[in-house]
């Protein structure tokens, strides 16, 4: 059954990061770009659905099929590359169609939602209540209405084929999606993990950090293709790698078993470690506060703006004030624009 904790949105945070143009700089500036957002149109083949999920899983049952619930919003070019990159390929849309019933819900939108155990939410308070951090956000339903799988962003399609297979083939009650995933990763040139100039690599004793350093940890493993696309095309742009040294950063091959010290004090293996963290896939970036807790995480295929920002919404302290990261994001755009420069969120 779905159990869903209720969620309070707070206003936007202010950004401490960069400083503040005065009121009078703010405007003799002109405003900066936005760029990047895409429109979206959906497939017509999703479902019409009442938004009862009680009648969505036993419909779907009844045709041999599961719920697939996709959480997006307006301009969200992640959400654009799931519909123009992925169901576009006549074998993927092929098997979604044939094994789920896909029900569209936009994170910010205001129509009722009834779960499996009766609780009424309108969309946006259900996205919240899920927590819901990232569009696309996908889950996957059994025909109980228990969930089989989220993932939390675009995977691009060679992933999400892995995903559909997991849960189409009901694999879920056979082995976990991280181990699953692992064992069908393709292979790529390189080795050894990408070694980043502003992390540790290997063994380390995150219980001695700087108290005053948040903590980033970058989870990895050999011949890992999108591992070489975070270090060759985002991390290494000056801004984020800035915002990135003012964190306590290790790398860690995710199956490797490296000696660590978590934040918290216990000593594991970097591969016990990505299993307590339930780590799926590779790269992972998962950030601590400077008390040692988690506050969010990447596993998806980001780009420049949305893994800066993942940086900064923890380095910056907005998460106190802020729970949600989308409004967030849309904060920290608003700001820099402010400062006459652009904002390309698919760059």
């Amino acid at each position: 059954m779905i159990r869903l904790p209720q969620c309070a949105m707070a206003l936007a945070a202010a950004l401490v990061v960069m400083p503040a143009a005065s009121p009078l700089q703010a405007e003799s500036r002109e405003m900066g770009e936005f760029r990047g957002m895409k429109p979206t149109e959906y497939p017509t083949w999703f479902k019409e659905s009442f938004l009862d999920f009680t009648e969505d899983v036993n419909e779907a049952a009844a045709a041999g099929k599961r719920v697939m619930v996709l959480f997006h919003q307006d301009g969200c070019p992640y959400c654009n590359a799931l519909v123009e990159r992925n169901l576009s390929q006549r074998d993927i849309e092929q098997q979604v169609r044939e094994n789920f019933d896909v029900v569209a819900i936009n994170m910010w939108g205001d129509r009722e939602v009834v779960t499996v155990d009766g609780r009424p939410f309108t969309e946006k308070n259900f996205a919240a209540a899920l927590k819901v951090q990232f569009t696309p956000t996908i889950l996957f339903f059994n025909e109980r209405g228990e969930l089989a799988l989220r993932l939390d962003g675009y995977l691009p399609p060679e992933r999400f084929r892995l995903a559909l297979d997991y849960v189409a083939q009901k694999k879920e009650r056979e082995i976990g999606y991280r181990e699953y995933a692992a064992a069908r990763a393709p292979a790529a040139a390189s080795g050894e993990l990408n070694r980043q100039t502003f992390c540790q690599q290997g063994a380390a004793d995150l219980s001695r950090r700087p108290a005053d350093k948040p903590v980033a940890v970058l989870f990895e493993q050999k011949q890992c293709p999108n591992c070489d696309i975070l270090h060759g095309k985002v991390l290494i742009d000056p801004e984020t790698r800035d915002i990135a040294r003012r964190f306590t950063c290790v790398q860690l091959d995710m199956w490797a078993d490296t000696p660590v010290v978590t934040p918290a004090g216990e000593r594991l293996t970097a591969r016990e470690w990505a299993r307590l963290l339930d780590i799926k896939y590779a790269p992972s970036i998962v950030l601590f506060d400077v008390g040692g807790s988690e506050i969010i995480r990447s596993e998806a295929f980001f780009k420049i703006f949305h893994t800066q920002s993942l940086f900064d919404y923890v380095l910056s302290g907005s998460y106190r004030e802020e729970p949600s990261f989308q409004r967030y994001l849309s904060a920290r755009a608003d700001h820099i624009r402010e400062q006459g420069r652009n904002v390309d969120i698919w760059r």
